[in-house]
């Protein structure tokens, strides 16, 4: 059972005394990562961004798609402020998030600071900036009232009247502040065609609709209109699989005071959901119809609902959603159980993995595959399915190893952290390989620090900085180069031009994996905060590296790089304070340095540690120019109830 953190204990404080001598590579490259990204940031906002915090965009605007690109452009902003980043970011990020959210209502997208209504897997990309920004400033009661006001939106009994308490559904896979959006866009309803040739790699959205068996059949605009009428009938009514997204909505309003409706139903929700699961075998259906019966709208099927197992991602949205959920879980309970839900889709498409090569195996999604294997691409390695419909499971791609690491963070269990040597043992190619790329999410280097976390990737730190770097220097290009005019930009333009990434420190930092996209919220391992200035993050000068992180165990070098300044630096296990710190093992030196003048070399300390007790989720470290102290903390996981924690 879980407990609130003493209230008011005094934290303990240690004082680094060993000297850093020769400074890590890592250290300086990752002080040089904070000091790139604060000019990146700001670069980005001057060259696509109105004064009122908006994105300069005159082109054209869809029906209902399209939202979430404009909030994703500073999806990692309050995450970068939250490790360190520049004292302005947080305002700057709010503000974009006012402009954005302004511009986007005059589009017609957004109704009282919240979407319309649109799926999950968009909406949960479009809410990243939110979350962040409620984690890194929990004291902002404006942001604070938005997060209950957005949540209320899916109770029981609301007036937008999104979720059927007697069916425990949501009523639409379209849904948001204007209640259930029944249908899937207006362009689609007037006919789906095959000259949607960005969909065409995900086939038809229905598969069992007489005489239209291939996608050249949707040529023939009489089939065109009636796909898009089936689509509306049949994808835009009833409850969807990717609407395990909006737990995390429920979750982060939770967070701010523990206000049990959002927590009850958030896991009354996934509850459900698991019953269905466990209703078709194990297997996480991915619809369920307006009676509350699975398969009401697809004759039966379990598979066939929109962004579900069979148009047009599969897993890649299936699995998000559920992993997404499972986590939201723990940090309302404390507990592990609802990592069931997560792990269901996991193990369902392991049971129907093949051994190919990526180059030789049609799938839906190969780019990012070629990016983040590089030669590799051409190796036989585990593929798994990411699909399924009336011929089985294909779409076979690697395994997306964010969705099992997340199980294995959330909950450090054997069975999770066994899933992935499963994984490593079933690769046909060195995890340890460090290949510089970024994708959407801005992760996919999950491999490469999980060797690193068990000791088998030395290197992996300061390799994974060099990337980070080569990836600012890239976007700063391309923004240099840029010449396209607002009514020429594609919504995606300017995702792609994001100089911010976050990946490499949320790993080394923190001991966390990049968030889940498609609406995860960043439970953090370990977090900062500065004392003396009083804010979350690193102080200047200070670099940080998680050595080793497990359950109960988690080693951390501290280095100030300065020259001058004493910092003081608050270590916090779990940036929801949900983990306590037992006790600490810290390195330290005895007295001697800096030596005597005269001396060609200075001195070299005798080395000694110390142990304290905290008893707490937090732990005070001073660090004078030119020192550095390594710390192994003892933890108990998930001892407090997770919050926003205000101090």
């Amino acid at each position: 059972m879980t407990e609130a953190p003493p209230q008011a204990a005094p934290v303990p404080r240690l004082t680094a005394t060993v000297p850093v001598g020769t400074p890590p590579v890592w250290a300086l490259l990752q002080r040089r990562l904070f000091d790139a990204l604060d000019e990146a940031w700001r670069a980005f906002a001057d060259r696509y961004c109105e004064p009122r915090g908006s994105l300069r965009y005159a082109g054209p605007v869809a029906s209902r798609d399209g939202a979430d690109d404009f909030y994703e452009a500073f999806f990692n902003w309050p995450v970068l402020y939250q490790l360190g980043g520049a004292d302005d970011l947080l305002d700057a990020a709010k503000h974009h998030w006012r402009g954005v959210t302004a511009q986007l209502t005059e589009l017609g997208y957004v109704v009282d600071e919240f979407e319309r209504g649109y799926d999950w897997f968009h909406m949960g990309e479009s809410l990243l900036l939110f979350y962040g920004i409620c984690a890194a400033d929990p004291a902002d009661a404006e942001f604070e009232a938005r997060a209950h006001r957005f949540a209320e939106l899916y109770l029981p009994g609301a007036p937008a009247g999104n979720y059927d308490p007697n069916a425990e559904i949501i009523r639409a896979p379209h849904n948001g502040a204007a209640g259930p959006r029944w249908g899937v866009n207006e362009e689609w309803s007037a006919g789906y065609g095959a000259d949607l040739a960005t969909m065409r790699p995900y086939g038809l959205p229905l598969r069992d609709l007489p005489g239209i068996s291939n996608w050249q059949d949707l040529a023939d605009p009489g089939n065109a209109v009636r796909m898009g009428a089936a689509m509306d009938e049949r994808l835009g009514r009833g409850d969807a699989v990717v609407n395990l997204a909006a737990t995390s909505l429920a979750t982060n309003a939770w967070l701010y005071g523990h206000d049990d409706r959002y927590r009850d139903w958030a896991l009354g929700y996934m509850a459900a959901w698991q019953r269905r699961a466990e209703a078709c075998g194990g297997i996480l259906p991915d619809n369920v119809g307006p009676s509350g019966r699975v398969g009401e709208l697809h004759s039966g099927r379990w598979y066939g609902g929109n962004y579900g197992w069979s148009w047009p991602h599969g897993l890649y949205s299936v699995g998000n959603a559920a992993v997404i959920a499972a986590v939201n879980s723990v940090l309302l309970t404390g507990g592990t159980e609802g990592l069931a839900l997560g792990r269901g889709p996991l193990d369902a498409v392991a049971r129907h993995a093949v051994t190919g090569t990526v180059t030789g195996t049609p799938m839906s999604i190969s780019d990012r595959w070629h990016a983040e294997l590089g030669e590799d691409a051409d190796r036989p390695t585990l593929l798994v399915p990411n699909r399924h419909a009336d011929g089985g499971w294909f779409d076979h791609q690697p395994p997306q190893l964010g969705l099992p690491v997340w199980l294995w963070q959330a909950g450090a269990e054997r069975q999770d952290a066994d899933r992935i040597d499963r994984l490593r043992a079933a690769s046909g190619y060195d995890w340890r390989t460090v290949r510089s790329f970024r994708n959407k999410e801005e992760a996919g280097h999950e491999a490469p620090w999980l060797e690193y976390l068990r000791g088998e990737n030395p290197g992996y730190p300061v390799a994974v900085l060099r990337v980070a770097l080569a990836q600012v220097e890239r976007r700063m290009a391309l923004m240099a180069a840029d010449r396209a005019r607002p009514a020429d930009l594609n919504i995606h333009h300017w995702q792609r031009l994001n100089p911010v990434v976050t990946e490499a420190l949320l790993q080394l930092t923190t001991g966390t994996p990049q968030v889940l996209y498609n609406g995860g919220l960043l439970p953090l391992r370990l977090a900062y905060h500065d004392a003396l200035r009083g804010r979350p993050g690193l102080p200047p000068d200070i670099a940080a590296l998680v050595e080793e992180a497990g359950p109960e165990r988690v080693r951390l070098r501290l280095v100030h790089t300065g020259l001058g300044g004493t910092r003081r630096v608050e270590v916090r296990a779990g940036s929801f304070g949900e983990h306590r710190i037992d006790g600490v093992r810290a390195d330290a030196a005895e007295p001697g340095y800096p030596g005597d003048p005269r001396a060609y070399a200075a001195p070299v300390p005798a080395a000694t540690a110390r142990e304290i007790a905290v008893g707490g989720p937090r732990l005070e470290v001073e660090l004078p120019p030119g020192r550095c102290i390594g710390l192994e903390l003892r933890l108990t996981p998930r001892a407090h109830r997770a919050a926003h924690r205000t101090t």
